[in-house]
C-alpha cells in the first residue's frame, strides 16, 4: 500500500474510533432560550443545583429540603402532590421511615399507566447527590414540565414517584409497590440512574419475561442516541445490581427502563458528586431519552409491551439500534461456520492458502493473545504495589483510570503490531484464518453460554468477507478493507472503554482482550501495512506516554482527592475507647490520630459493621474516654412458648443518632420484625457475618425489636450506634478535612460509635 494511502487509512481509522465514542450521547451547547414546550439541559440543570447544595440522605437535615423543593416543582406545574411515608426494611434489612413523593397527570384512557422514576435521597453522609440521582430528579422534573407545556393530554395517566431511602435498601420503591393503591395501575416504568458523573446514559431492561417487545418499541420511540445491547442486559441480570426498578419487576411483575451513566466513576457516592462535576452532555442525553420515550410510551397500550421472545440488539452509529430474534442466532452462527470452510475450500482450491502458513497463522495470534491478556489480568495488582494509596478508592476506577485504559489499549496495539510483523512473510489471507477459527469458537461459546453476545457474529461476517476478497485479489483496495472492518470498531471499542469503567481497573484484562481480538479481525486491513514495526514503535512510545501522564497525576489533590476515613470507637461494656480507620495508606489527616501507635485491629473484627464491598476497620490506635451517652437498652418482654424462646427489646437513643446496627451470634433467628417490620425468612436464612438489621434513624425515633429463635439456643446481641457528628461534636476537636481528602465512601465514616453487647442464655 502507498504510504500516502497508509497514513489516509490510519487517519480514518482512528477517526472512525473516535466517532464510535463520541456518537454515544449529544454534544451540550447553551439552551436556556428553547421553548417551553422543549426540554432544556440549562433549566433540568437549575435542579440539580438546587437538589445538591448539601448532603441529603435519609435522617439527615437538608433531606427534608430536597423533598420540599421537589414538591414545590410539582405544584409550580399544577400538578396535585402526595407524600407516602412509612417504614420499610426491603430485601436487605435495611430499615428506615421512607417519605415517597407522588404525582400523578391524568390521561385519556383507561389503560396502564406509566411511571416516571428517580430516588431524591443521596447516599449517606457526604454525598451531595448531583449525579446520583438529582440529574434523574431533574430530569423527570424538566421534561415533565416540557411535556406539560405542550398542552396535549396523554392516552395513558402518568405517575411521577420520586423515591426516598433508595440508598439504603430500595426501601421508598419497595413501601409504594407494597402499600400504594397505584400500584396495581403501572403498566411501564421508566427509571432514571447514576453510577458516577458522566458518560453516556446506557438502557437496561428490567424483565422477568422476554424482552422482544420492548426493544422493539424502544426502537420506535427512536432516541436520537440510544445506548444498548443485549450483552450489557446479559451481565446486568447475572450481577447483584439492583435500582428502584428492580423492586417493580421482582415484587409487582412490572417491566420497565433503566437509563443509567456509569463513568467518572470515582465521584460515585462522594462529596464529588456535585452540581460541578456532573456532565452536561450526560444531562442532554437523559433527557432526549425521556422526550422520546414519554411522548411514545404515554400513548400506546403499555399490556403489548410484554413478550416471551428475547431479542439480541446493540446500537451503531448512522443505524441507531438494530435487532433480531434470538431464533437466529445459531442459524447465524452455522451460516458464519459454513462461509469460513467454503472459503477454506476456494482458497485451498486456488493455492492462496496452505496448511503449513496457516498453522503459522496461529503463532503471532497466540503470542498476542497470551501476551495482552496475561499484563491486562495482573495490570491492576501491579498498579497498586506501584501506587499503594489506590487500594483506597473503594470504587475501584481511579481519577487516572481513563489514561490508563489508553495505556494498555496501546500496549496491546504494540504487542499486536510486532507479532505479526516478525510473521509478514506469511500472506494475509493464511493469517487472517486462525483468528477467524479463533472468533468462531468465541461465537459458539457464546451461543451457548451469553446469548446477549450473539451479535459478535456479525464483525466476523465482514471479515469473512475480507478473506474473500483478500483470496481473490492480491492488491484490494485499502479503503474497501477500512469499510468492512468499521462494524468491529463501532461494536468493540465502546466495550474496550466500557469495562474498566463499569467493573473497575481490575477488569483491566477485559479490555486487553477486545483489544487484541478487534486487532485480529482488522487484520486484511493491517496487514497492508508495510512498516507495522514502525507502528509497533509508535504505539510503544504513546504506551510510555499515556503512562507517564498517568504517573503524573496519580497523586491526590484539590481536584482529585483521597478517600479518608476516621471514627471514635467507644466499648461500652470495657470501657475502652479507639479511633479507627478504612484507610491502607493513612493520610496525614488521620495520621494525627492513628499515627506511629497504630495496630491491626483485633477485637474490632472485620465485619462488624456493613458497607457495600465488606471493608473492615485497617487500623486503630487508642483514643482518649469521652462522655457518650449509650443507647438505652429495654427488654420489654422475655417468653418460652415449647420450642421457641420469644424476645422484645427498645433501644432509645441519648443522643442524636444516625444509624443503629444490630449483630447477633450464629444462634438461627426463627422470625424477627424491627419496628413492626418483618424481615423477610429468605434473608434470616441467608444473612451473612451476623448482621440482623441495620436501622437508618429520622427524628431520634427508638428501635423496637422482635426476636423468635430455639429456646434451648443462646443469643448474643452486639448493637453498635452511630452518629456521623465526629468532626462537629464539641467533645472532639478534629480539624476540617484537607482539600485534597474527601470522606470515604461505602463505609461508616466522620463517626462516633458505642458498641454494646448483650447475652441471653
Amino acid at each position: 500500500m502507498k504510504k500516502t494511502s497508509s497514513v489516509l487509512i490510519l487517519l480514518l481509522l482512528t477517526l472512525a474510533v473516535y466517532w464510535s465514542i463520541a456518537s454515544l450521547m449529544p454534544t451540550y451547547s447553551a439552551d436556556i432560550d428553547l421553548g417551553k414546550d422543549s426540554f432544556s439541559t440549562d433549566r433540568a440543570l437549575t435542579h440539580v443545583e438546587a437538589i445538591s447544595k448539601e448532603p441529603h440522605g435519609v435522617g439527615f437535615p437538608a433531606h427534608q429540603k430536597v423533598g420540599s423543593y421537589i414538591v414545590s416543582q410539582l405544584e409550580k406545574m399544577g400538578l396535585q402532590t402526595q407524600l407516602q411515608k412509612g417504614y420499610t426494611a426491603g430485601d436487605w434489612a435495611n430499615l428506615s421511615k421512607a417519605t415517597n413523593i407522588l404525582a400523578r397527570i391524568k390521561g385519556t384512557g383507561t389503560g396502564k399507566a406509566l411511571l416516571l422514576l428517580s430516588h431524591y435521597d443521596s447516599s449517606p453522609h457526604s454525598s451531595l447527590g448531583a449525579s446520583d440521582a438529582g440529574s434523574g430528579v431533574a430530569t423527570i422534573l424538566e421534561g415533565v414540565r416540557a411535556f406539560l407545556a405542550k398542552n396535549e393530554s396523554p392516552k395513558n395517566d402518568i405517575i411521577i414517584l420520586i423515591s426516598d431511602a433508595e440508598e439504603l435498601g430500595l426501601n421508598g420503591a419497595d413501601l409504594f409497590v407494597r402499600d400504594h393503591p397505584w400500584t396495581k395501575d403501572v403498566g411501564l416504568v421508566i427509571n432514571f440512574e447514576a453510577r458516577g458523573s458522566g458518560g453516556p446514559g446506557i438502557m437496561l431492561l428490567e424483565t422477568n419475561r422476554g424482552n422482544y417487545n420492548l426493544i422493539k418499541e424502544f426502537t420506535k420511540a427512536n432516541p436520537e442516541y440510544p445506548v444498548a445491547n443485549s450483552l450489557a442486559y446479559s451481565i446486568y441480570k447475572l450481577l447483584p445490581n439492583d435500582t428502584d426498578l428492580t423492586v417493580f419487576r421482582e415484587k409487582a411483575d412490572i417491566d420497565g427502563f433503566n437509563f443509567a451513566f456509569i463513568d467518572d466513576h470515582f465521584d460515585y457516592h462522594t462529596a464529588k458528586d456535585s452540581y460541578e462535576r456532573l456532565d452536561k452532555n450526560t444531562l442532554a442525553h437523559q433527557g432526549s431519552y425521556l422526550t422520546a420515550l414519554l411522548d411514545h410510551f404515554s400513548a400506546m397500550d403499555l399490556t403489548t409491551v410484554r413478550s416471551l421472545k428475547e431479542s439480541v440488539y446493540f446500537n451503531v452509529p448512522i443505524f441507531k439500534m438494530v435487532s433480531y430474534p434470538f431464533e437466529w442466532i445459531w442459524p447465524m452462527l452455522f451460516l458464519g461456520i459454513a462461509l469460513f470452510l467454503g472459503l477454506l475450500v476456494l482458497g485451498i482450491q486456488k493455492k492462496v492458502l496452505s496448511g503449513k502458513d496457516m498453522l503459522k497463522g496461529f503463532v503471532p495470534m497466540l503470542i498476542a493473545l497470551s501476551i495482552n491478556g496475561a499484563v491486562g489480568y495482573f495490570s491492576w495488582g501491579a498498579l497498586k504495589s506501584i501506587y499503594p494509596a489506590y487500594t483506597d478508592m473503594l470504587h475501584g476506577f481511579t481519577y487516572n483510570g481513563h489514561a490508563y485504559i489508553l495505556v494498555f489499549v496501546f500496549f496491546c496495539l504494540s504487542s499486536c503490531f510486532y507479532a505479526y510483523h516478525k510473521f509478514q512473510v506469511v500472506k494475509t489471507p493464511n493469517l487472517l484464518v486462525a483468528p477467524l477459527f479463533l472468533w468462531l469458537v468465541v461465537c459458539t461459546l457464546i451461543c451457548y453460554y451469553l446469548n446477549g453476545a450473539a451479535f459478535f457474529i456479525i464483525p466476523v461476517y465482514t471479515s469473512l468477507v475480507a478473506l474473500y476478497i483478500v483470496i481473490n485479489q492480491k492488491s484490494p483496495n485499502g479503503f474497501l478493507l477500512l469499510f468492512l472492518g468499521l462494524p468491529a470498531i463501532f461494536i468493540f471499542a465502546p466495550f474496550i472503554q466500557l469495562f474498566p469503567i463499569a467493573l473497575g481497573l481490575k477488569m483491566m484484562v477485559a479490555s486487553t482482550v477486545f483489544t487484541t481480538l478487534t486487532f485480529f479481525l482488522l487484520l486484511p486491513l493491517i496487514n497492508r501495512i508495510r512498516n507495522k514495526r514502525g507502528l509497533a514503535f509508535l504505539s510503544f512510545l504513546l504506551f510510555l506516554g499515556f503512562f507517564v501522564s498517568a504517573h503524573m497525576n496519580s497523586d491526590f489533590d484539590v481536584d482529585n482527592p483521597k478517600p479518608t476515613s476516621l471514627l471514635y470507637v467507644w466499648n461500652v461494656d470495657k470501657n475502652e475507647s479507639h479511633w479507627a480507620t478504612y484507610e491502607k495508606v493513612v493520610s496525614d489527616w488521620t495520621k494525627q490520630y492513628i499515627g506511629d501507635t497504630k495496630m491491626r485491629p483485633e477485637e474490632l473484627s472485620e465485619n462488624t459493621i456493613s458497607s457495600k464491598y465488606g471493608s473492615g476497620f485497617s487500623y486503630v490506635a487508642e483514643a482518649p474516654k469521652k462522655e457518650i451517652a449509650p443507647p438505652i437498652i429495654e427488654v420489654l418482654s422475655d417468653t418460652v412458648i415449647g420450642m421457641h424462646r420469644s424476645l422484645k427489646l427498645q433501644l432509645i437513643p441519648q443522643r442524636n443518632v444516625n444509624r443503629l446496627e444490630v449483630f447477633t451470634n450464629d444462634t438461627p433467628i426463627n422470625k424477627a420484625m424491627v419496628n413492626g417490620i418483618e424481615l423477610s425468612d429468605y434473608y434470616l436464612k441467608d444473612r451473612r457475618n451476623g448482621k440482623l438489621v441495620t436501622h437508618y434513624i429520622t427524628d431520634n425515633e427508638p428501635t423496637l425489636l422482635s426476636l423468635v429463635y430455639p429456646a434451648d439456643a443462646t443469643l448474643e446481641l452486639t448493637f453498635y450506634e452511630a452518629s456521623n457528628d465526629l468532626l462537629t461534636n464539641p467533645q472532639f476537636t478534629v480539624p476540617k478535612r484537607p482539600e485534597d481528602n474527601i470522606p470515604m465512601p461505602f463505609v461508616l465514616n466522620d463517626a462516633i460509635l458505642t458498641i454494646q453487647k448483650m447475652k441471653f442464655e
